[in-house]
């Protein structure tokens, strides 16, 4: 029998990837954000929807990592639009400690 504790074990950190780029409205950002988290059909497509829709959606799972791309390449306009939803992922990542938002 072979000890396994000195084996190298490659981190199973589950990723999810958010890719922002093509949106261009906030519709097409929330059919996005409900399309890769996966939310209900019922999902309003609002900051406060997004907010009961991640709030302990990760809860029982292991570390999350979610890399959301494109905002950066975004309209300032859209940015500018889009501060909610940062806001949204750091307090996330406050009460969800198993989830890690990375913005590029």
């Amino acid at each position: 029998m072979t000890d396994n504790r000195y084996v190298f074990q490659p981190l199973q950190i589950p990723v999810i990837r958010l890719d922002l780029s093509r949106c261009t409205t906030l519709g097409e950002l929330h059919h996005q954000l409900k399309t890769t988290f996966d939310f209900p059909e019922y999902y309003g497509e609002n900051w406060s929807a997004l907010w009961d829709c991640l709030d302990g959606l990760f809860e029982d799972e292991g570390e999350i990592t979610i890399e959301v791309f494109g905002y950066t390449d975004m309209s300032e306009e859209m940015q500018q639009g889009c501060r909610t939803m940062l806001d949204i992922f750091k307090d996330a990542e406050k009460t969800m400690p198993n989830v890690h938002f990375t913005i590029f």
